[in-house]
């Protein structure tokens, strides 16, 4: 059975760092795309980044949305079957409850927002809120 864990969410200042984590069983990372979602208060919920560990291509194998490019790095660690976000600079608009999720790459074998839908198992949401 596929389940997703998300913790790490808090509290900080503009500027401020927090690393959320996705503890992951049921799986192989090599089979599944892995992303963030985040959603905001009267917003939709929107993709954050994606890794595939399974796609060769560069271009497609990871992303992540233009807002948070050069303050978001999402990374896996394989052997204790973990996804991290680490974030960097917060801003008031990143404030959101975020979510991990995976992919079966049978499914969906890029991390193009294209595959967004396809994202079938997720974790509990882990609360974002960055204060000015």
């Amino acid at each position: 059975e596929v389940q997703l864990q998300a913790s790490g969410g808090g509290s900080v200042q503009v500027g401020g760092s927090l690393r959320l984590s996705c503890a992951a069983s049921g799986f192989r990372f090599d089979d599944y795309s892995i992303g963030w979602f985040r959603q905001a208060p009267d917003k939709e919920r929107e993709g954050v980044s994606c890794i595939n560990l399974n796609n060769r291509r560069s271009d497609v194998s990871s992303y992540y949305r233009e807002s948070v490019k050069g303050r978001f790095a999402m990374s896996t660690d394989v052997a204790d079957n973990t996804v991290t976000l680490q974030m960097n600079n917060l801003q008031p608009e990143d404030t959101a409850v975020y979510y991990c999720a995976a992919v079966s790459t049978i499914f969906a074998d890029d991390c193009t927002p294209t595959t967004w839908g396809h994202f079938a198992y997720w974790g509990q949401g882990t609360q974002v809120t960055v204060s000015s």
